[in-house]
């Protein structure tokens, strides 16, 4: 009876729309938008007049499902909720079969029969499991970031999920913070392409499509900017810098067709963002025009209690739904009191119907009502996964991500006939290369590092020197016996994985342990010495960029890391990564970005000493954002501009030349940066505003191109309106941040 019940609504939603896949409405030139995303659907509405009060809060409700050694599991209580229509949603639950048996429970043993919404964190990969993000974000590759959210969402629907909580548009200056290594970086517009990139990756364009899943923006907003670096801390920042330095994102992945986006646990203006209706309403709803569903982070609405602005959990309940906050992630207080509430007045049932009908909506775009088992195919589990072009994919990405910070006397790439030194506590770890949040990874799908130089070299002599956090230099004699009579020692060094994501901040940004002793011993025998960095945040590295002939940032590289790194090392690869963010000199210069304004007395002269700088060390970073190397060398010509001005709904092309003067193909991040010499408010030094990856052979010469539009210029003005003004800018296009030859123009309004 309850399965015909759910068929009938079925029907009727058909009939109305005309049939599954047809009159798709189109909302602007966005392909992701351009299917199953504006489409209505009836059985909503049918749904919404027939649903009770308990069963509409069960839609808003998020329950965690378990994991032990005999697989996946969920709690006695939580099965009862969903067979009574008190839980709708559950996450940390996959395989196809398992999903299945759970939503076999809501559709056959439900009074409506509505299909529970499976979600988990893909976050760099589900079971093939690609760099970090903050390493994905340093490839500067939209399309191959793309893809890499495609493969993963593959992955992930196969295993019987819908929902992942990706991408993260938190923009992070501060090192410190252990989930700058979930981002993309210090910038807001490169972290623009990296979300929407994603998005499309993960959304298709038919959520209908079985091999998709919704994503999720998070952490709305300005999570990445904690006071100290301390995770979960107090964040305080102006109007005016959110919007233009921090929202973008957040935005590029909304305007891209983001279904969901998690409330963050940060307090912003004194309100905790879980119940901050200006930010969940008014600017996410009211001006951005989002139509998906907001849902809090972990306990984030119990937690409302000690931020000290809700006096118990139904007092937060009541404040997180009616600022806009409509799924409550496991802190059961809409299950225990919203029913209560409306049935009192304090939610008005238009505010809990809002709510319901969005999570209804995601649910039905992903055509979950038309067929709730269509993500429960164990066979399509076993042809999607971990399979021989995901792996080269997540290859590919792992070597575009690497950033090659020093390479003196052209020590790289190494001559695979050489014997070769492998040292390092994280050398033989397959493990680390997952880095954190590694969905379904697993350690016996991945090879060290160790592993894969060992196949390349002519001869590999190993030791572990030290151990990655613990005193002791106990190896450092094996280790330089090793290192004696080879041709280069490459050192693996840096911090074990568990020391990055959430709830890993550090008051050092130095590396753990030995490891800089052992490496000051390694290169005390002369020996060349390659430095392999495995990391998730910037790092203090002033003494062993010193000390290394050649430095490889390949944060953690996820499944095929190994191989990537090796086939860097021996040039099967070239390295064609850029910074995404800062390297400070030592933490003392935190937070330093590219994006830094004047000050009124700006550091100019090198004996003065009433200017804008330290006693100690130099202003400038030790590797600035946009920086990378490769194996070969560019130069740019000098830039010509179509125009020396343009007003309002005009624009100007700028194009340079740029030429590999080496004598390998290599390949260069083209950027582009914009200056505002007179605002009616302070402006940035530089704000990157274009880029372009390209390849060229030995002595090739490109010319590449970039249109200025007024979008490019705009900002968010003295009166707090968004747009242009009048005035000189200066244009810069380099190889990265530091660039400093410019010409100008002018807008003239």
């Amino acid at each position: 009876m309850k399965k015909s019940f759910l068929c009938i609504f079925v029907l009727l939603a058909l009939v109305s729309c005309g049939g599954k896949g047809s009159d798709k409405c189109q909302a602007g030139d966005d392909p992701a938008r351009a299917a199953n995303f504006d489409r209505s659907y009836p059985i909503v509405d049918s749904l919404l007049r027939v649903m009770t009060l308990e069963e509409k809060v069960g839609q808003l409700v998020l329950y965690t499902s378990d994991w032990d050694v005999t697989g996946p599991s969920i709690r006695d209580g939580y099965v009862d909720d969903i067979r009574a229509g008190r839980c709708g949603n559950i996450f940390n639950a996959y395989t196809a079969a398992y999903t299945r048996q759970l939503q076999e429970i809501a559709v056959n043993e439900t009074r409506l029969g509505i299909p529970l919404l499976f979600g988990y964190d893909v976050i760099h990969g589900f079971r093939t499991i690609f760099p970090i993000n903050l390493g994905i974000s340093a490839s500067w590759d939209p399309a191959l970031i793309e893809e890499s959210a495609r493969v993963a969402a593959r992955e992930a629907a196969a295993a019987g999920l819908h929902w992942t909580y990706s991408p993260m548009c938190d923009i992070c200056v501060e090192p410190r913070w252990g989930r700058i290594s979930e981002g993309a970086g210090e910038d807001a517009f490169l972290g623009s392409a990296v979300a929407a990139a994603m998005v499309h990756g993960y959304q298709g364009t038919d959520l209908e499509n079985p091999l998709t899943i919704a994503a999720c923006v998070k952490h709305f907003a300005a999570y990445g900017a904690p006071h100290a670096g301390r995770d979960y801390n107090t964040v305080d920042m102006s109007e005016r810098w959110l919007r233009e330095f921090y929202l973008p994102p957040y935005k590029a992945a909304v305007d891209a067709g983001a279904q969901t986006v998690m409330a963050s646990f940060n307090e912003l203006d004194g309100t905790p963002a879980t119940a901050n209706a200006h930010l969940l309403t008014g600017i996410l709803r009211n001006e951005w025009g989002f139509d998906g569903f907001v849902v809090s982070d972990y306990t984030g609405i119990m937690e409302m209690i000690n931020h000290g602005t809700s006096a118990d959990l139904e007092d937060a309940s009541i404040q997180a739904l009616n600022a806009g906050n409509d799924m409550d992630m496991q802190s059961g207080g809409y299950s225990e009191f919203l029913k209560k509430a409306v049935e009192d007045g304090r939610v008005s049932r238009k505010t809990l119907d809002e709510a319901v009908r969005r999570v209804l909506t995601v649910k039905a775009r992903l055509g979950l009502f038309e067929d709730p088992y269509k993500y429960c195919s164990e066979e399509r589990e076993a042809a999607e996964t971990l399979t021989q072009e995901n792996r080269i994919a997540a290859r590919t990405l792992a070597e575009e991500s690497c950033v090659l910070l020093k390479n003196d006397f052209n020590i790289l790439p190494l001559d695979k006939r050489s014997r070769v030194a492998v040292i390092g506590p994280l050398a033989n770890s397959a493990d680390d290369l997952l880095g954190t949040w590694r969905g379904a990874g697993r350690v016996e799908d991945t090879r060290s590092i160790l592993d894969a130089i060992t196949e390349c070299a002519g001869q590999v002599v190993y030791a572990q020197g030290c151990d990655v956090e613990k005193a002791g230099q106990a190896g450092f004699r094996q280790a330089e016996n090793a290192v004696r009579g080879a041709h280069a020692a490459v050192v693996i060094l840096g911090e074990p994985c568990s020391w990055s994501g959430e709830a890993a901040s550090r008051t050092s940004i130095k590396l753990p342990g030995e490891q800089t002793e052992l490496l000051r011993c390694i290169a005390g025998t002369g020996v060349p010495v390659v430095l392999v960095l495995l990391n998730g945040r910037p790092l203090d590295i002033s003494e062993e960029a010193a000390l290394a002939d050649a430095v490889l940032e390949a944060w953690y590289p996820g499944t095929m890391g190994a191989e990537a790194v090796a086939r860097l090392l021996f040039g099967d690869a070239e390295p064609g990564g850029r910074l995404s963010v800062t390297f400070p000199r030592n933490l003392g210069q935190v937070p330093i970005y590219y994006y830094a304004k004047n000050t009124g007395r700006p550091y100019v002269h090198p004996d003065a000493k009433y200017e804008s700088r330290y006693l100690d060390c130099e202003n400038t970073p030790l590797f600035p954002f946009g920086y990378g190397l490769t194996y070969t060398t560019f130069s740019y010509g000098k830039a010509e501009l179509s125009s020396g001005s343009f007003g309002p709904g005009g624009s100007l092309t700028a194009k340079v030349t740029v030429t590999n003067t080496g004598s390998r193909e290599g390949t260069e991040v083209v950027q582009l940066y914009l200056r505002d010499m007179v605002g009616s408010v302070t402006r940035p030094l530089k704000m990157l505003r274009g880029f372009e990856r390209i390849t060229l052979a030995p002595g090739e010469s490109r010319d590449v191109t970039f249109e200025i539009t007024p979008g490019d210029l705009a900002f968010w003005r003295k009166d707090m309106t968004f747009g242009c003004e009048a005035g000189e800018f200066r244009l810069f296009v380099g190889g990265n941040s530091s660039v400093e030859e410019y010409v100008t123009f002018t807008y003239n309004e």
